[in-house]
């Protein structure tokens, strides 16, 4: 399954899990409803993703030379 059609099923069947382990796992973690925690629920993933492609993006950039 290597085609792009495999890829989109991995990702569809990968966020259902992670769906469901949300909605009714998400429940037992006990986490405090602080304006800090929101802030870092919803900058972690950005801040994630913009260091793993400014990794990516150094890294093409030494191998051209």
């Amino acid at each position: 399954m290597n085609t792009q059609a495999g890829f989109i099923l991995k990702v569809v069947f990968l966020s259902a899990i992670l769906s469901f382990l949300i909605k009714y796992g998400g429940k037992f973690i006990p986490i405090t409803s602080t304006t800090l925690d929101a802030l870092i629920l919803v900058l972690l993933p950005t801040l994630i993703l913009s260091l793993i492609l400014g990794w990516r993006w150094q890294q093409q950039i030494h191998t051209k030379k």
